[in-house]
This record gives C-alpha cells, sequence and structure tokens, in this order.
C-alpha cells in the first residue's frame, strides 16, 4: 500500500479559505496525483480531484454523508434534517420526494413564470439610471419559486425574504458576524415555513397539490411518518433556497454574454445553441468549491488506505476545468457541449453521480432551465449597456460574481 502524498502545512483551513477554487487541484498538481492528506480544521481530510476520484466518491458502500458536513454549514447553509445528511434507503426516499416535483411540465411551468417575472421586471429597469443585476433577479427569483412552489409570499415580505434566502448561500462560509447573520436567517425561515406547514396540515392552508408546499407536508418518511415540521421546513427551503441561488448563474451568464460578445449574435440565430452556452458558463464559472463525505468503513483506492471516519473533500470546480477530462480547460467553448456523451462524473457542478440514487442535485435541471429563459430574454428581449466596471470575480468570495453586483444601464425593451 503506498503512502499518500500530504499537504506541507500542518493544517490548511486558511489555504483553503484563501484559495477556495484552486487549492485542492493546484495541491493535487503539485504532489502529482488526484488526491492527498491534510487536517481542516483540525481534522483529519482526504481532498480529492477528477473523474476517477468524483466516481469513487460516489461509491455509497464507501462514503457516507451523515456527520461530514461540518456545523457552521448545517446551520447556515442545509440545515438539519434535510436530505443531504440522509444516506442508504433514507437517502433513496427522501430523495424521491424532490424527483417529484422535477416533471418536465413543473420545470416547464417554473421557466414560463421567471420569463412574465423578467417581462414585467424590464419595464421598470427601463425608467432607472442603473440596475444592478444581482439584487434584481434575487428578488425575481424569490417572488417565483415561492409562487411556484405554493407559499404564499404578502409583498411586504418580499424583501426580507429575499435577503434572509441569499444569507442561506452567500454566507454560508463566512466568519463572524456574517456567519451569525445566516444562522438567524435560518432560524427566521425554518419557524416561518414550519407554521406555514401546520396550518396545511390542520386545514388552514390548501395550497395547489402539485406545489413543493403540498408535497413536503404530506410526505411520509419510510416508517409512514409524516415528517416533523422543522424537518419540512429544512425540506421546503431546499427548493427555495436553490432556485434564489440559481441568481448566481444569472449573473455569471451575464457576465460570459458581456466578456464573448460574440456569442449574443449567435444565439440570436440559433436557441439550440441556449444549453450549450449555459452548459458551459456553469463549468467553467465557480459556484460551490467541493462537497464532502466521510468514509463508511476502511478501503483502499488506487493504493492508498481510506481510515474510517476521515473527512473526504471533492473538487467540484477542479474537477470541471481537469485537463484530462477537458481540452482548452480554461477557454470558454460552448461547442464542446454539443452531442457531448453525458459523464456523471467529470461535470459536477451540482454535485456528481445519479440524481436519483446519489447526492447529486436534484434542482439541477430547474438550473439549466432557469439560465436558459434568463439567456434568451437577454439576447431577445432587451438592449442594454453595461458601463465601465470592475467585472473580475471575486473567487475569494462564495459564490464568486463581480464586486459591483453587475450594473447596467439603459435598458430597452425591443419592439
Amino acid at each position: 500500500m503506498s503512502k499518500m502524498p500530504s499537504a506541507t502545512s500542518f493544517d490548511s483551513t486558511f489555504a483553503l479559505l484563501r484559495n477556495p477554487y484552486g487549492f485542492i487541484p493546484k495541491t493535487c498538481r503539485e504532489l502529482g496525483g488526484d488526491l492527498f492528506k491534510t487536517r481542516i480544521l483540525l481534522q483529519k481530510t482526504i481532498c480529492m480531484t477528477g473523474a476517477a476520484a468524483a466516481e469513487a466518491f460516489y461509491r455509497e458502500d464507501r462514503l457516507i454523508r451523515s456527520g461530514s458536513m461540518p456545523g457552521r454549514i448545517q446551520k447556515t447553509l442545509l440545515g438539519e434534517g434535510g436530505v443531504q445528511g440522509l444516506d442508504g434507503a433514507a437517502h433513496r426516499h427522501r430523495k424521491t420526494m424532490f424527483m417529484s416535483l422535477m416533471e418536465t411540465e413543473r420545470i416547464a411551468a417554473l421557466q414560463g413564470m421567471s420569463l412574465h417575472m423578467l417581462d414585467s421586471y424590464a419595464p421598470d429597469w427601463e425608467a432607472r439610471n442603473e440596475v444592478f443585476l444581482y439584487d434584481e433577479v434575487r428578488e425575481m427569483l424569490t417572488r417565483t419559486v415561492c409562487a411556484w412552489a405554493g407559499v404564499p409570499l404578502p409583498e411586504a415580505e418580499v424583501a426580507t425574504r429575499t435577503a434572509q434566502l441569499t444569507a442561506l448561500f452567500q454566507d454560508a462560509g463566512a466568519v463572524g458576524p456574517k456567519h451569525w447573520a445566516a444562522r438567524w436567517a435560518r432560524h427566521r425561515l425554518e419557524e416561518w415555513l414550519a407554521r406555514m406547514i401546520l396550518q396545511v396540515r390542520e386545514g388552514e392552508l390548501q395550497p395547489m397539490h402539485e406545489g413543493a408546499l403540498h408535497v413536503i407536508t404530506t410526505w411520509r418518511d419510510l416508517n409512514g411518518e409524516l415528517l416533523t415540521s422543522r424537518v419540512a421546513a429544512v425540506e421546503l427551503l431546499n427548493v427555495l433556497r436553490p432556485t434564489v441561488a440559481v441568481s448566481v448563474f444569472f449573473v455569471q451568464t451575464a457576465h460570459a454574454l458581456q466578456r464573448y460578445p460574440e456569442w449574443q449574435e449567435k444565439l440570436r440565430n440559433d436557441e439550440r445553441l441556449l444549453e450549450p452556452f449555459v452548459q458551459e458558463v456553469r463549468r467553467l464559472y465557480p459556484f460551490f468549491p467541493a462537497v464532502e463525505a466521510r468514509v463508511r468503513s476502511a478501503f483502499e483506492w488506487r493504493g492508498y488506505r481510506f481510515p474510517q471516519g476521515c473527512r473526504v473533500l471533492l473538487d467540484l470546480y477542479g474537477t470541471n476545468t481537469d485537463p484530462r477530462s477537458w481540452d482548452a480547460p480554461l477557454e470558454f467553448r460552448p461547442g464542446r457541449f454539443r452531442d457531448r456523451a453525458e459523464n456523471p462524473y467529470d461535470f459536477i457542478p451540482q454535485g456528481g453521480g445519479d440524481h436519483y440514487t446519489n447526492h447529486r442535485c436534484p434542482g439541477e435541471w430547474i438550473a439549466i432551465s432557469q439560465m436558459k429563459a434568463f439567456c434568451s430574454f437577454f439576447v431577445n428581449a432587451i438592449d442594454y449597456e453595461v458601463p465601465d466596471q470592475d467585472l473580475d470575480l471575486e473567487t475569494g468570495e462564495l459564490p464568486p460574481i463581480p464586486k459591483s453586483r453587475f450594473i447596467m444601464r439603459n435598458v430597452r425593451r425591443r419592439q
């Protein structure tokens, strides 16, 4: 058995925080392999990158999610008791609940609602001197996903719920006041939704049956029991939060349209290019840097021993830009996705493996659909100007967008 390569420092927490998207792939390259051992938050951790590593990572007989996520992430991004922390039959059963929301007609309905919302926002954009795109689309998606899920959202609460939902993903990795604000945001959101779930169960609120509120409220676990109101609230947030987080992809899509302007005309002339374009945005623009699991029982992979209980981090961005899987991986080439055979392990912006059985995000299809709608609207329905601003992505932030939040001016609807 080979000795596993090791990072030079005793603990790599600060190195990871300084370079969240580059630390794992850079260290792997320096050490000449796909993995290395280190400590993160003083815990022994194995870091991995690449398609082969991803395939090993999603072996349920080797790695589990239960107890793997740091408490600070549980208290902000994910919540406690949700599908991300389940394994085996319990995970597959809960995943079925989410996949029932991903039927083609439901995704199409959400896309149509987003296009309608974009059209309704456009007149206000026309009337304003400057539009901060990130702020606008976060609010727009909050309204849209709540309506789609059957969650009542009074107008007076839109700004508050938008800010709270944003804090869950934008400040998930923060420290200090931002972290505590994100924890408080989750607490308030879970209270809000738990009350709503109890109202549905008591017959005081009657949401549409196909909506996430009704499906999650009435879902029963493997023992035939309803989810507790708090766990149901966590799972409902697992629908609302990721959809609002697509606002990051929207801004990154606008960024790509600005940086590669030749694609605007291509997309106007051939709508079949929409999906390759947004897939290349998802591949090349970073979102979350890594996913985490723990070793179920000791095993050997490629001559290296993985001890029981050890934390394992799988690098997402480095896998999506691995030169062993992608030609010219750091170049923006949407054409690479035309007629490309699907591989569940070399393209993993929202996790890898199978949507139904593994921990790949069930909302991935929603993200793609929403991005296509946004991209089509921006190249076909409006004209706008992008004034001078710093459009560099803040890769030290999670997730990275321009510090300016992408400013637009002179927005005009096309006739």
